[in-house]
Parts: structure tokens; C-alpha cells; sequence
């Protein structure tokens, strides 16, 4: 049996906006089932799956004192999407530099422009 992309599971299991709110209150610090779940209006069922989707995508942990159970964030299939997302880098910051070339070549030609209509304005007779 072929294991599942782990950067296909970590952004199926970002495609949520609950799963990436859950996923930033962690990044403050452990919480409770019932922390998590107070901002949602949902049933536990509800978060407890969503919580099992962030857990088999290795984004979360379950941790253990006493009688809590609070989950904690796992940032390391994070790291993964952002390494991931860096190779396109390049790419985007070529294309910021073309738009701004293009964009002070415009500025150029209009002030250009103004600068001409300034100067026939001067020579009218006022």
C-alpha cells in the first residue's frame, strides 16, 4: 500500500478555516478539546474530527498530564509546506522586479509628459 504525500495531507488539512483557526490558536500555547471548541459553534463530534484530520496530517499532538489531554502544535509539516513554497520564490520576486521596472518606466513617460505641458503653459501669453 503506497503512504499518502504528507504535503498533500498537510494542505488538505489546511483547506479548512476551522482546522487553520484551531491551528493558530496552538501556535499560542497548549489547549483543551474544550478551549478549542468554545470560538465554534459546532458540536464536539464536530471539532473532535477536525481535530483527527490536524492529528493524521502530523500537525498536532495529543499531550498528557494528570487528566488533561491537551493538544499542542506540531510545526514541522509547516516547515515542509513552507520549504516547498520557497522553490517559487524566485520566481514571484522575478516577476515583482519586471512589474516595477515597468512601472517606473511609466511613471518616467508621464511625468515626461507633464513635465512638456508645463513648459508650453510658461510660454502662453497669460
Amino acid at each position: 500500500m503506497q503512504q499518502p504525500d504528507t504535503l498533500s495531507t498537510t494542505f488538505a488539512a489546511l483547506s479548512d478555516p476551522t482546522r487553520r483557526a484551531i491551528l493558530a490558536r496552538l501556535a499560542t500555547g497548549d489547549a483543551s478539546v474544550k478551549d478549542l471548541s468554545a470560538p465554534f459553534e459546532m458540536t464536539q463530534p464536530a471539532i473532535s474530527k477536525h481535530l483527527r484530520v490536524l492529528e493524521r496530517a502530523g500537525l498536532i499532538e495529543r499531550g498528557r498530564q494528570a487528566q488533561w489531554r491537551p493538544r499542542r502544535l506540531r510545526a514541522e509539516p509547516l516547515r515542509e509546506i513552507a520549504d516547498w513554497v520557497s522553490q517559487y520564490r524566485r520566481h514571484w520576486e522575478d516577476s515583482f522586479d519586471r512589474l516595477d521596472a515597468y512601472l517606473r518606466d511609466v511613471n518616467q513617460r508621464q511625468e515626461q509628459e507633464q513635465g512638456g505641458d508645463d513648459d508650453r503653459d510658461a510660454n502662453r501669453p497669460g
